[in-house]
């Protein structure tokens, strides 16, 4: 079977799993749902995968740990966030940042 061949199967078989968990998710009884436990922890999980994202798309560089200019960048984003400054300037401080930073010749 060529790459191409293969390429059709892996795209064929991605979509039928994606059916088949939206079919796993109809199919659960309510009564499981609605359990305060399940409520936790589907909250823990969305912290937990956004954390994950942050860290890998904000540290990371070909899959090795690097703190540039993004870690700066983001301890202005937090001071920002804790003193509350509007969510637009957490954004452009930030960018301004890594931007001048980068201008400096840091990476």
């Amino acid at each position: 079977m060529s790459a191409y061949a293969w390429t059709w199967v892996a795209i064929a078989a991605a979509a039928l799993l994606a059916w088949g968990i939206k079919y796993a998710g109809h199919s659960v009884p309510e009564s499981w749902l609605e359990n305060p436990r399940v409520h936790r922890i589907a909250g823990y999980i969305t912290v937990a995968m956004l954390a994950a994202l942050f860290a890998v798309q904000g540290f990371t560089t070909k899959g090795h740990l690097v703190l540039d200019s993004r870690l700066a960048a983001v301890a202005v984003a937090v001071v920002l966030l804790w003193r509350k400054a509007p969510f637009w300037l957490v954004v452009l401080a930030a960018a301004v940042t890594a931007a001048l930073l980068r201008t400096m010749g840091l990476p």
